[in-house]
């Protein structure tokens, strides 16, 4: 079931145009990875699609309703967002942080429910955070802020979920075991996943299939061999691209700077 779609986009900045007529869709058990240059238009794809911008043109629709009719409480308990650098005040405990994700659930005067309770819990074992819940957010490095902030989605309960290089600031093996809970989660709970990914290698490996952004528009969608091709990333990020299969035989591609071309 397609719990994402995105009809013939366009967006402008001052009355430049970013994005030119995207459409995609992701369905329900699905992770499409988002990949591109700088500056073509990805993280504004997924604040339009947050609903923290409102498309010019063309339309957004959540679970088969268009996005402008959700009302903002209600859009928050099916959608999350991971964004780039997204800030936690210091002060809070990983706990307090996590629990700030069923904000949209909570009552007055605010008092955690015990299902909001056990969201979090769940949110945080998922995370790989439950053992830091006590400490402060100030404490943390980098990468154990990204999982928090990956809990405090997770503790949303999404249908779809927005993740904005969910990676960044993480090492190889939490960049691995981030997107393989993440994967793991888009089958067992039916998430819709859209992943904006800098890194091919793990674009290729965790996506379903690859939406290709270039100037604003989709210059090419499909599997992760289809999309992945060595002329049209080439085109793409304007420098040489090797393009490789996997030693176990696998069809993801593998992909390397080919340093003979500049």
């Amino acid at each position: 079931m397609v719990l994402l779609e995105v009809k013939d986009v366009h967006f402008s900045y001052d009355g430049k145009p970013v994005l030119k007529g995207v459409s995609l869709q992701v369905s329900g058990g699905e992770i499409l990875g988002l990949i591109g240059p700088n500056g073509a238009g990805k993280s504004t794809l997924i604040k339009l699609i947050a609903g923290i911008l409102a498309p010019q043109e063309g339309a957004i629709e959540i679970l088969g309703r268009p996005l402008k009719s959700w009302r903002r409480q209600d859009l928050a308990k099916v959608v999350a967002l991971v964004p780039q650098g997204a800030y936690i005040p210091p002060t809070f405990t990983v706990w307090e942080s996590v629990l700030l994700g069923r904000t949209p659930y909570l009552h007055f005067p605010g008092i955690a429910s015990k299902k909001d309770i056990e969201a979090v819990q769940r949110a945080m074992e998922w995370a790989e955070v439950g053992h830091l819940q006590d400490k402060f957010v100030g404490e943390l490095s980098g990468g154990e802020r990204q999982r928090v902030i990956l809990a405090r989605a997770l503790a949303q309960e999404p249908k779809v979920l927005l993740l904005d290089e969910p990676t960044a600031h993480l090492d190889i093996h939490h960049q691995v075991s981030t997107l393989k809970l993440i994967q793991g989660l888009a089958r067992a709970e039916g998430l819709a996943v859209l992943a904006v990914l800098h890194d091919l290698n793990l674009a290729s490996s965790f996506s379903d299939r690859i939406a290709l952004l270039v100037e604003g528009k989709v210059l090419a969608q499909g599997s992760p061999e289809e999309v992945i091709v060595a002329d049209r990333l080439h085109r793409a990020y304007g420098s040489g691209i090797l393009v490789m299969s996997r030693p176990d035989n696998s069809t993801r591609p593998i992909v390397l700077p080919d340093l003979r071309i500049s």
